[in-house]
């Protein structure tokens, strides 16, 4: 017997045909996967035939040889299975090779013949509709899949439900959104209001977060850094929908969706100073995307910034300029998008209090310069803002939390200057002035605040791209007055925030 059947597997951005034939065979049976499989593909066909035995269906004693093409394109991961027992289930004629010739289908099999979760379902759906053709994947993932757009979407629960819908014994439902997961759900990351003092940082996470624009905070232990940086998805627009879908595709390549559906607010992530430059940027042995595009279209803090180590800082230069990282590998390079706001916080010494008379130690001043130097030029000239956070006055402590603004009132702001740059922006692809050509920027200068920008630029010897960074963050506190051109005091708040190295 010999039977050729296609179907179609999906992983990343590769389209992987599966080719099946069983022939005669003189001696022990076979159960052969070729074509470049790595270990957990490999295993698959142990999976397969505990599954099929389950089902009470066993192998033919010949042999079986599957094929993924393109050979030359290494394949990885468990979401094989279940096309490989489709494929087989066709050639052995127990479904018809007619229904399966339109489909895509992932998922990783059990030994019981459950179609388990697998990670990147969206992407597949994704691909799946552009191909205009039908999905088969697991259950659990469903919810993730249909979001992809009303395409065809087959969601069994074992591979036995799949073989009775195609034989028309067990029809499975039309999968649909669900009307819970298509409300948008607010957490609550606290108010600003809960932080005493800190006027001066108040204001430039108000200033950063309008204009998506990259921060450090320098200052001693415990006056509240990792506490203004916790409460800045407060005060962030809500996501749109275009950029919700890009969000949840990244997690969904990376095995990170712990809900059904649309991942529905701005990601804020917060790795340990200890993670690697890899888990920072992404790559491993499946190139996984990493943490600054985990927190695409959100927030990246990094507290203890020089505690990190010198080659993951130096790993984030590129994607901060470009707003994406490529991953190269030898057999191949894969592009994740990487449009964050950096939000990072240091202390200004390695004892943190440098500046305190009483407490600092006996290396001071020395010990500051040594700690900043951790952290290269090129890195720091990448950073919009320079905030200094000083420890929290007497006074502060006492102060009614009635009294203080709270995050709703900053939020209405920040998006009211979201708006402004959208309007600005609209013919592009650019969201926000971080994003903009500063070049284009320029146009808005008034005469006056190029004079005080000409002459701080050049006494300080503040670099191309400082000086384009100022001119974008100047636009920003135009928009959040509503001002049509950046003026003098634009100019001059946007220099205060400057760090001159």
């Amino acid at each position: 017997m010999h039977a050729n059947v296609k179907t179609v597997s999906f992983i990343g951005i590769s389209t992987i045909e599966i080719e099946v034939q069983i022939q005669m065979l003189n001696g022990v049976p076979a159960f052969t996967i070729v074509g470049l499989p790595d270990k957990t593909v490999a295993e698959s066909r142990e999976r397969i035939r505990a599954c099929l035995f389950s089902m009470g269906i066993s192998l033919p004693a010949k042999r079986i040889t599957v094929n993924l093409a393109p050979a030359d394109v290494q394949k990885e991961g468990s979401h094989y299975d279940l096309p490989i027992a489709i494929a087989l289930l066709a050639a052995m004629n127990v479904i018809q090779q007619e229904d399966i010739a339109n489909v895509l289908a992932v998922g990783e099999l059990s030994l019981s013949g459950i179609v388990t979760k697998i990670p990147g379902v969206l992407p597949a759906a994704i691909c799946a509709k552009s191909q205009n053709r039908i999905l088969i994947c697991p259950e659990e993932c469903a919810q993730e899949a249909v979001w992809a757009g009303e395409n065809a979407i087959l969601a069994p629960k074992s591979l036995l439900s799949l073989v009775n819908h195609f034989k028309g014994e067990q029809i499975l439902p039309r999968i649909t959104a669900l009307h819970s997961e298509r409300t948008i759900k607010s957490t609550d990351f606290g108010c600003f209001s809960d932080i005493k003092g800190q006027i001066v940082a108040k204001r430039a996470m108000e200033i950063a977060a309008a204009g998506a624009h990259n921060m450090l905070m320098l200052g001693p232990p415990g006056v509240g850094k990792s506490l203004l940086a916790s409460r800045i998805p407060g005060i962030l627009p809500p996501i749109t929908a275009e950029e919700a879908l890009e969000v949840t595709m990244i997690h969904s390549l990376a095995g990170q969706m712990t809900n059904v559906g649309l991942i529905t607010e701005r990601p804020y992530r917060s790795p340990h100073h200890s993670a690697s430059m890899v888990a920072l940027i992404g790559g491993g042995t499946n190139a996984k995307p990493g943490e600054i595009s985990l927190a695409h279209r959100g927030v990246l803090f990094l507290d203890e910034l020089p505690e990190f180590s010198r080659s993951a800082l130096e790993s984030l230069r590129q994607p901060l300029e470009t707003g994406k990282i490529t991953i190269a590998r030898a057999s191949s390079h894969v592009t994740y998008p990487a449009k964050i706001q950096l939000i990072a916080a240091m202390n200004p010494c390695r004892c943190g209090y440098l500046g305190n008379e009483s407490k600092e130690c006996n290396l001071a001043p020395k010990c500051g310069k040594d700690y900043l130097r951790k952290i290269s030029g090129p890195l720091l000239d990448r950073i919009d803002m320079f905030v200094e956070v000083p420890d929290v006055r007497v006074a502060d402590f006492i102060q009614n939390g009635d009294d203080i603004e709270k995050s709703s009132s900053i939020k209405n702001r920040v998006i009211g200057a979201r708006e402004i740059q959208s309007d600005r922006y609209k013919e592009s692809s650019i969201i926000t002035n971080s994003e903009a050509d500063g070049h284009e920027l320029e146009r808005y200068l008034t005469d006056s605040a190029k004079e005080i920008l000409y002459k701080c630029v050049d006494k300080s010897k503040i670099s191309a791209r400082g000086y384009y960074r100022i001119v974008k963050l100047a636009r920003t506190l135009g928009d959040l007055v509503g001002a049509d051109s950046i003026g003098v005091d634009h100019i001059s708040e946007a220099l205060s925030y400057r760090r001159i190295i």
